[in-house]
Formats: C-alpha cells, sequence, structure tokens
C-alpha cells in the first residue's frame, strides 16, 4: 500500500486561476490542480496512517479530528469557488492515485460539465427557520369557580394550554412552508435539508425548516431583504451564506477504493 492517498476536494471549471499560495489543504498538505478538457480536480496528498480505510474508522469517531479535517476541506472549496463554478466534493474522498483523479475527469467530464453550467453565477445561502417559544400561543381560560371543583378546573386550564401549544406550533409549521416558498420564488433553485437536532444546532428551539438556496450572485442582496422580510410571526430565523453550491451539485462518484487506475 502507498504511504499517501489522494484527497479531492472539488471539480470545477478550469479559468486559469490559481488559489492562493496560503491556502492549506487537509493535514496541511499543499494543494494542487488536475486538469482535463476545461475541467479542473483540486487534490492534496494526505497520509493513509490516517485516510486509509481502517484507520480512517477510527478517526471519524474522533469529532476534534472530523472538525479540523471538515474546516480545512471546506476551506480549500471556498477557495475554489471565489474563481469559478465549483461542485464540491463529500468530505474525506480519498482516492488511491492521482491517475484514478485523472480517470474521474476523463469518464465523468459531462456529468460534471453539466452541474458546473448549472450553477455558474450562483451562490448557496442557507436558512433556518425556529419555532419561537410560546409565540402567538392563546391564553388558557380558566373554567368558572362555581361551576368546577379545583381539580377539573385545572384538568380544563391544562387542556386549553396544551390546545394552544398545538395551534402555535401548527401556525409556526404553516409559517416556513409560506416562508421556504417565498425564497425559492427569488431563487434559482431551493432545497429542503432534514431539520438538525438541538444538539448540532445549537438551539434550544425546534426547527422548523433547514433551507439551502441557489441565487444568482448578482440577486444576493435581492435575496437577504426577502429573508428580511419574512421575519417574525412566531418564528425565528439565521442567514447562512454565500457559500459554494455545495446542496446543488451533489453527484454519486462511486467508491474511490474500486477506481481503476487504467488510463
Amino acid at each position: 500500500m502507498a504511504e499517501t492517498g489522494t484527497y479531492l476536494y472539488a471539480i470545477a471549471r478550469e479559468v486559469g486561476r490559481a488559489l492562493p499560495d496560503h491556502v492549506i489543504g487537509v493535514a496541511g498538505a499543499p494543494v494542487r490542480a488536475i486538469t482535463h478538457e476545461g475541467l479542473v480536480a483540486y487534490v492534496s496528498p494526505v497520509p493513509l496512517e490516517e485516510f486509509g480505510e481502517e484507520p480512517l474508522r477510527r478517526f471519524l469517531e474522533d469529532l476534534d479530528w472530523v472538525g479540523e479535517t471538515a474546516r480545512a476541506h471546506n476551506r480549500v472549496v471556498e477557495a475554489v469557488a471565489e474563481g469559478a463554478p465549483t461542485a464540491p466534493v463529500r468530505l474525506v474522498t480519498v482516492y488511491s492515485t492521482e491517475e484514478q483523479v485523472r480517470d474521474l475527469l476523463r469518464r465523468r467530464h459531462d456529468d460534471f460539465a453539466e452541474v458546473l453550467a448549472r450553477v455558474t453565477g450562483c451562490r448557496e445561502w442557507g436558512v433556518k427557520a425556529y419555532a419561537e417559544p410560546d409565540s402567538g400561543a392563546p391564553a388558557a381560560e380558566e373554567a368558572p369557580a362555581e361551576t368546577c371543583s379545583p381539580g377539573t378546573a385545572y384538568l380544563k386550564r391544562r387542556r386549553a394550554s396544551l390546545r394552544g401549544r398545538e395551534d402555535a406550533w401548527r401556525r409556526a409549521a404553516r409559517r416556513a412552508e409560506d416562508i421556504h416558498a417565498a425564497l425559492v420564488s427569488v431563487s434559482v433553485a431551493g432545497h429542503r435539508h432534514r431539520p438538525q437536532d438541538p444538539r448540532l444546532s445549537g438551539r434550544e428551539e425546534v426547527m422548523l425548516l433547514n433551507g439551502a438556496y441557489l441565487v444568482d450572485e448578482d440577486h444576493g442582496e435581492e435575496f437577504t431583504a426577502a429573508v428580511d422580510s419574512l421575519r417574525g410571526e412566531g418564528v425565528g430565523m439565521q442567514l447562512t451564506g454565500p457559500w459554494a453550491p455545495y446542496s446543488f451539485t451533489s453527484m454519486d462518484l462511486g467508491d474511490p477504493r474500486e477506481a481503476s487506475d487504467d488510463p
């Protein structure tokens, strides 16, 4: 087994612009370009003692290692996307040799070209919507003391409170649907990801919308203004971006371990 593998970050359209020298890849390695008929793959060497099949399983359980690797991966992708239409590759995609990456560019050239054409001139924005606690919940109605026992009155107040919370939740969920539809209308494309668990989002509120939107670079201000106009009405919102179009360039590249070195 070779001592190093080839880590793949992204496929981009070749525009004759080199990455800045300060952009360092995963494991502190320099990033280089592999070109083929107008496409370029950005790669760097990585040690197989970390990124080989068996050790990688162990390292992926180390959250600090995963976080550091993800930051380096995203740093390279964003630097590439600053200068060219870019299709990011999923985290920790490692080939045995650079020749396998060249073969990937040859075999999937038309697929990559189609994806890059779709995102040319666009960036991705993220919008998360959260249910604000007790927002819009009507006050519980108290039963008249002369007609109810204290226990019955309590149960009625409890039911009214639960109904109020359920109604508020339904309103917030409908509001999230409306927000997504409105943002799609000012975007090239939109995609709803699975809502994040509070342990991942870092917020106590329930996430109602985890949306990604492909937006024309010339309409970024229009998009952010649309987000601002949709705030409130029982829903808190978080805007992130612009980013490389991760959510709109997903391709199944197969298992790098099954790639061939044959020309």
